[in-house]
């Protein structure tokens, strides 16, 4: 027998996606999908959230404003890894429970992680570029292989990515606030301070989530570590970077490349940045491979049962 709880869902993709639908609604039947595919916050989430029990959510916005005014709600479910949207101490104080599985996504975020490392090193912006523009000019470039990469957070993601950068025959430095010691004696991984990572590697790609104690953890002066023939990589949280000392430094020359999937303002505003040769930029698609939504999906519903009041500083 169908779980007869009512269900909402505020995510537009997963509201599109039929085999997540139909998955979802083999368990449960009564379910509201966002069909109209509404940008919901604020009061219009509360009223999409009204009357319903567990909700999975996406990127929307739960904070103590939102759950006040829901006492019905008692379960979310996290459709993606990102927890950045939700007041835990909010949900908390209003004991709501939370679906969450970190890293179902990992494999989706290393790869584009790999392919943007390569496509800097290779020129492959910038060439492309100047192909379609009408010159024909090769761009002489490096190798990802053998190189130094540095893993600013050293969680899923981070850890997906070591097996492969080994595959390279890269040299793998990370930086963690956690001790992940085993981890790296097993995988052949140096952990490092974040200025020692900086000034020593040629990749650096961050894998952080944002709060206070991360946003803007790369400021101008670290970045100013990094040396002049590096790249950097976030596709992690838009935050974590100062992009407007990155702008200047891909502009003078005194880093050679960088590759954004994610902005402190998404989309990002600042077209000088998006047109340098040197700047690769995509539209927070890190998590977008079909093999992921299916994960992340499934993941979402399975956290309508699977889920607990959370804890401060699990996440």
């Amino acid at each position: 027998m169908k779980n007869r709880t009512p269900v909402a869902v505020t995510s537009r993709s997963f509201s599109k996606h039929p085999d997540l639908r139909a998955e979802l609604l083999d368990q449960y039947q009564n379910v509201t999908f966002n069909d109209q595919g509404l940008s919901l916050e604020g009061d219009g989430l509360v009223n999409f959230l009204q009357g319903h029990k567990k909700a999975i959510i996406a990127l929307e916005s739960i904070d103590a404003t939102v759950l006040e005014k829901l006492p019905s709600l008692k379960v979310i479910s996290k459709y993606g890894v990102g927890l950045d949207m939700i007041d835990i101490e909010a949900m908390q104080k209003h004991e709501v429970s939370l679906g969450w599985s970190g890293g179902v996504n990992r494999r989706s975020v290393s790869e584009l992680v790999i392919s943007f490392a390569i496509s800097l090193l290779r020129h492959v912006p910038a060439a492309n570029s100047e192909v379609r523009l009408g010159t024909w000019r090769p761009h002489m470039g490096r190798y990802l292989s053998e190189r130094t990469v540095g893993i600013v957070g050293c969680g899923h993601i981070g850890k997906d990515l070591v097996p492969i950068l080994n595959a390279f025959g890269c040299t793998v430095l990370a930086h963690d606030i956690l001790d992940f010691s085993d981890f790296y004696s097993t995988n052949r991984v140096e952990a490092v301070d974040l200025e020692g990572l900086l000034r020593r590697s040629e990749v650096v790609t961050i894998h952080l989530p944002l709060d206070e104690t991360t946003r803007n953890i790369l400021t101008a002066e670290r970045l100013a570590l990094m040396p002049a023939t590096a790249i950097l990589i976030n596709a992690a949280r838009g935050g974590l970077v100062d992009e407007k000392a990155l702008k200047t430094m891909l502009m003078d020359g005194r880093l050679a490349g960088a590759a954004f999937d994610v902005f402190a303002v998404e989309p990002p505003l600042d077209s000088e940045l998006l047109s340098l040769p040197n700047f690769l930029a995509t539209p927070h698609i890190g998590g977008s491979a079909e093999e992921a939504i299916l994960a992340m999906g499934r993941a979402a519903i399975g956290g309508l049962e699977n889920n607990a009041v959370p804890t401060s500083g699990i996440y």
